[in-house]
């Protein structure tokens, strides 16, 4: 018993520590500008690939809860209003907590289905299955 204690001891103190950020997943910053009355997110679809969501869903989302109108054009979306950048910020996590994070395991590793009228956040990464509210 006392060979297994002097192995794993061995053992330990030969594993490299791991330093630094341990969380793999960011989420991405809105870029833009305001031209006039409009506001001008220049890599909307950069974030919504990164999300790995459906551009016209995250932007459904955003439009809906910014209370506002707007259109996608090109790779940019373009918001009715000025409105700064951090309250799009704030409308980015919370898409991400609502429609890319799993509940169980917090992990983005999702993808969300439908299943007759109802849809479902399913986890990739550990199985789980969450009804989400439709936009």
């Amino acid at each position: 018993m006392e060979d297994y204690e002097k192995l794993l001891e061995q053992a330990y103190s030969e594993i490299k520590e791991v330093k630094g950020n341990t969380e793999r997943f960011e989420i991405p910053e809105a870029e833009g500008h305001q031209s006039g009355k409009k506001t001008i997110i220049t890599n909307f679809n950069q974030i919504a690939n990164h999300l790995r969501r459906n551009p016209q869903h995250f932007q459904k989302f955003l439009l809906k809860t910014l209370g506002t109108t707007g259109y996608i054009e090109g790779e940019r979306l373009v918001i009715n209003g000025n409105i700064s950048k951090a309250k799009i910020n704030d409308k980015i996590k919370m898409y991400v907590e609502e429609f890319v994070l799993c509940k169980e395991c917090k992990k983005p590793d999702t993808e969300i289905i439908k299943e007759g009228r109802l849809q479902f956040l399913h986890c990739l990464a550990c199985g789980a299955k969450h009804p989400i509210k439709s936009v």
